[in-house]
């Protein structure tokens, strides 16, 4: 029986990524500081692990990688994926770049895989955020690939990032982290259990 990690986040520090990396017109911090929830934002700014139970169907996607090869959600099947959402203009994601590379390097030994979407670069700016932040997992480019955008429209409100999901062994989204990572060690128990649900 899977189980719900919940952790806090700080009020402050949730509205503060959310208007750094957000559209104007996406209305979502206004969402959060009224306390809605929409958007896949609660109120009060917390990570939901979700149990195998309550897990919907798998997500599928294809897109071009940085490096131009095509990556689909096939190359990762009966693997842990951690899916990140960002962008080199952003701040939070800049200031969770070596957390998530450090977990990556902590967890791909087990068998989890990473893979980076870059909502708004092209490929020279991805490349220059990877070399600059040290990240050696690839990310796809998805600001000319509607079809990929589409992909993960009813898991991620894309107008808002960083985001990080956790895909479990059969593609369904296992956890869903809104705003910067700011504890490796969190990503890294969630990433260890469902890892261990195969097991």
């Amino acid at each position: 029986m899977g189980r719900r990690i919940w952790t806090g986040i700080a009020a402050v520090a949730l509205a503060a990524t959310l208007t750094a990396c957000t559209s104007a017109n996406d209305g979502l911090v206004e969402q959060y500081q009224q306390g809605g929830g929409q958007g896949f934002i609660s109120g009060d700014g917390r990570v939901q692990e979700i149990a195998p139970d309550d897990r919907q169907g798998a997500v599928e996607f294809s897109g071009t990688a940085v490096d131009g090869s095509t990556v689909t959600s096939a190359d990762f099947d009966d693997t842990v994926l951690v899916l990140n959402f960002w962008y080199a203009g952003c701040g939070p994601c800049r200031a969770e770049a070596s957390t998530l590379e450090d977990t990556y390097q902590k967890v791909s030994p087990k068998g989890a895989r990473f893979l980076g979407v870059n909502i708004y670069d092209g490929p020279e700016q991805a490349t220059s955020f990877e070399n600059t932040y040290g990240i050696t997992y690839p990310s796809l480019l998805a600001k000319e690939d509607a079809d990929l955008k589409l992909a993960f429209a009813d898991w991620t409100p894309l107008q808002s990032v960083p985001i990080t999901l956790v895909l479990d062994h059969e593609g369904r989204v296992a956890a869903r982290f809104v705003g910067q990572i700011e504890s490796g060690s969190i990503l890294r128990t969630v990433v260890d259990d469902v890892l261990a649900e195969k097991s």
